[in-house]
């Protein structure tokens, strides 16, 4: 799959999200070519704050896999910027590179991968390569719809600042 087509599906996830009232943050882990993991965000359906769109989906996907090794390389695809809990986890499973959609200002990770130094080089503590802005203009288009449909909330707030970010 193409990174417009890893994010596509992604978007995808969030639709599904967005439907049920979540936030429009969707996410896929790829191992080669095929989907391993799948998730939308959860935050306002379970109550809870650690149910991230990409954590969900690369949990499906550790459940798949456990320690065994295999030969196709993990990628994730989500509709917005992993945070740093997020990078956290692909560099616990072995993603290697991660496509994105739209930027998140306050608490995206692209900035902590990119200057991430490991110190003993095992496969477990590289970063994964970031790549942002993909199929952005539908990712953000996600988020002001959920602006638009949502009650006031803080989440409500904080999708605001996505939906807004400039051209």
């Amino acid at each position: 799959m193409t990174p417009e087509e890893i994010v596509g599906a992604a978007i995808e996830a969030a639709a599904a999200g967005l439907k049920v009232g979540e936030l429009p943050i969707g996410a896929v882990v790829l191992a080669g070519d095929d989907v391993v993991g799948w998730a939308y965000t959860h935050e306002r359906g379970h109550g809870r704050r650690l149910v991230h769109a990409g954590l969900l989906a690369m949990m499906e996907a550790d459940e798949r896999f456990g320690w065994a090794e295999h030969d196709r390389p993990l990628r994730l695809g989500l509709t917005l910027e992993p945070c740093v809990m997020c990078l956290g986890a692909a560099m616990a499973l072995g993603v290697r590179e991660v496509y994105y959609g739209v930027e998140s200002p306050d608490d995206g990770a692209a900035r902590v991968a990119a200057s991430w130094q490991p110190g003993i080089g095992t496969r477990w503590h590289q970063a994964p390569a970031i790549f942002g802005g993909i199929r952005r203009a539908e990712s953000r288009e996600q988020f002001r719809r959920y602006v638009a449909a949502a009650a006031e909330s803080p989440l409500r707030d904080w999708a605001r600042t996505i939906a807004e970010l400039p051209d």
